[in-house]
């Protein structure tokens, strides 16, 4: 058994060290590669750096003649040398740097003569010296007036080399010996088959069912291992399908599309999931494991929750529940939870919006008589007024000017209905796409309250706008946007009284630009307040009529919003004034 674990030990220390061998010296050339590129690319950017010097200070004759060398010199670390147009040596900053000016004179020898055939770029590596030259023209006008040669040796690079590879060589030892190390643990452990087995055993009993023994078939101990092995997979079957089951009741329950709540036998609400917490707006950490009727608001899911602990039968309603500014209509659905020996476990309530539902039946039923209503005041108006000209009344001039007044105003108002409805149509259909740009909110709403200011003045209502200094960007459709607000600061107008105030204020957050509408008029009631953005809804009907509107107004501007992603709220107070605001996302 030695033999056998020395021979791993050295099977796996060997690949081991072929590994880190082959890796350490791949990356030492691609450091040295590296290296010498970054070497090459600075003696070029010198190069680069002293031509143009040399032309932008009046070029080689000024150079030399006003004594700018040694200022060059301070500048750069690297030995430099200007050549004429025929390949004569002006000026050599090398001369008391080298020890060996016969190879540097024959170098440059050589760059003379390939310089005509290239005015830049050309590059020289002497392998006796290790030296790099790099060339470079130096013209002024069109013409070349000479060439500038910079050359530095790689004494640094290979310093940096040798410590790199001692570095590598550091690290192979190191990894060697954890190798090393880490080998002979591995290597004695195949020699205890017993302690493995012990081992598995004791984390099958902590409930790690994915605990395996080393199994050896050749003796007793692998026949315990083994047997042992096929008890841990039995077992973690049967935890698989257990926490699968587990799974997918929880994913059951947290994806319905209905509310479940449940509460058990002593009154404390024990579970509720996702579509329970966003309908009602509530937190886990606030609402489970207290008692049902300290927080549930509902007084009518309280009353449905004690019937069923009182008859102990399960209850089937329809509740139509009021959330924020919207009514939720909800099919309850409340059983009692009996165990197999008649114990009684709790309650579960199950609650299905069918408010859409509710919606599409309310329309059926709504529809035609909302939309025969109002077209029957203006087709009676324009029928009864062209029935009294038909009867003679054409002969007055003034009447006949006051009845064709009428008729045209009614027939605006038909016109606008329409319209208004078909805008509904096309804002509700899926296809439905917008224009989105960047607004700038502070002067769409300028140029929004510019055109209301007139209807302002007639009835003396102060219009003000408090917008910031900067812009506040959003993503939206400038019509729509602008038909958004047309729409709130119209009814502001509408229902505030002569002399009153509509405020518009223009607020930015972190994520969201904030637009609030507050008028000083009648208010609206609470009761009022869900169904103010349903079609034809009118809080004062003569009013509206009075002042021209259909009902769809509000049903319109909803609709904008939630297409651009935001949300409106209204809160308002009979005889005080209601404020409309409506979030938008930033851009």
């Amino acid at each position: 058994m030695t033999k056998f674990r020395t021979r791993l030990l050295l099977v796996l220390i060997s690949l081991i060290l072929i590994v880190l061998i082959a890796a350490g010296l791949l990356l030492g050339q691609l450091f040295k590669s590296y290296y010498v590129n970054i070497f090459n690319e600075r003696v070029q950017k010198e190069t680069v750096f002293i031509s143009n010097y040399i032309k932008e200070n009046g070029g080689i004759a000024v150079f030399l003649k006003d004594g700018r060398k040694a200022e060059l010199n301070a500048l750069i670390d690297s030995h430099f040398t200007i050549l004429a147009a025929d390949g004569t040596v002006l000026y050599d900053s090398n001369v008391n740097k080298k020890n060996n000016p016969e190879s540097h004179a024959a170098l440059l020898d050589r760059i003379g003569e390939n310089i005509g055939s290239n005015q830049e770029g050309y590059e020289l590596v002497d392998g006796s010296s290790d030296l790099h030259y790099y060339w470079k023209s130096i013209e002024k006008g069109d013409d070349v007036e000479g060439y500038v040669v910079l050359g530095n040796e790689m004494g640094d690079i290979k310093q940096v080399n040798r410590q790199i590879w001692w570095i590598l060589i550091g690290c192979l030892g190191a990894a060697l010996i954890v190798i090393i190390m880490l080998g002979s643990q591995i290597a004695a452990r195949y020699t205890r088959p017993i302690e493995a087995a012990t081992t598995t055993a004791i984390e099958l009993a902590k409930g790690n069912y994915r605990a395996r023994a080393y199994e050896e078939r050749s003796n007793e101990a692998g026949m315990l291992n083994t047997s042992l092995n096929i008890l841990a997979r039995n077992l973690q079957e049967m935890e698989v399908a257990r926490e699968m089951q587990q799974d997918r009741l929880e994913t059951l329950i947290e994806n319905i599309g209905s509310s479940v709540l449940l509460i058990d036998n002593k009154g404390y609400v024990t579970l509720i999931n996702r579509e329970y917490k966003e309908l009602f707006q509530v937190e886990a950490s606030n609402f489970l494991y207290r008692v049902y009727y300290e927080v549930i608001k509902h007084k009518e899911i309280i009353h449905i929750i004690e019937e069923i602990f009182i008859t102990e039968k399960s209850i089937k309603r329809q509740l139509r529940i009021p959330l924020e500014i919207d009514r939720k209509h909800f099919e309850v659905y409340g059983a009692p939870i009996i165990g197999n020996h008649d114990e009684w476990k709790g309650i579960l309530v199950v609650f299905h919006d069918i408010t859409e539902l509710k919606k599409l039946e309310q329309m059926r039923k709504d529809f035609v008589a909302n939309v025969s209503h109002e077209l029957k005041t203006p087709i009676t108006s324009i029928k009864g007024f062209s029935e009294t000209l038909l009867d003679g009344a054409m002969k007055d001039e003034e009447a006949l000017q006051n009845f064709l007044s009428i008729i045209l105003k009614e027939s605006d108002r038909l016109q606008a209905l329409i319209q208004e409805l078909l805008d509904l149509s096309k804002i509700e259909q899926q296809e439905f796409v917008l224009n989105l740009e960047t607004l700038n909110l502070c002067q769409l709403l300028e140029e929004t309250c510019a055109i209301l200011q007139g209807k302002a003045d007639e009835k003396n209502i102060s219009l003000t706008l408090y917008a910031p200094d900067h812009p506040m960007q959003v993503k939206g459709d400038s019509y729509r946007v602008k038909q958004i607000f047309i729409n709130l600061i119209t009814n502001a107008l509408n229902y505030t009284v002569k002399g009153g105030t509509v405020d518009i204020r223009i607020t930015g957050e972190k994520q969201f630009v904030k637009v609030a509408v507050q008028d000083s008029g009648i208010g609206i009631e609470k009761a009022e307040l869900p169904r103010i953005f349903e079609r034809f809804y009118r809080v004062d009907k003569a009013r509206s009529r009075n002042s021209g509107g259909t009902g769809l107004g509000l049903a319109i501007v909803k609709h904008i919003v939630e297409a651009h992603k935001g949300k409106i709220t209204v809160n308002s107070e009979p005889g005080k004034g209601t404020t409309f605001t409506v979030f938008f996302n930033r851009k």
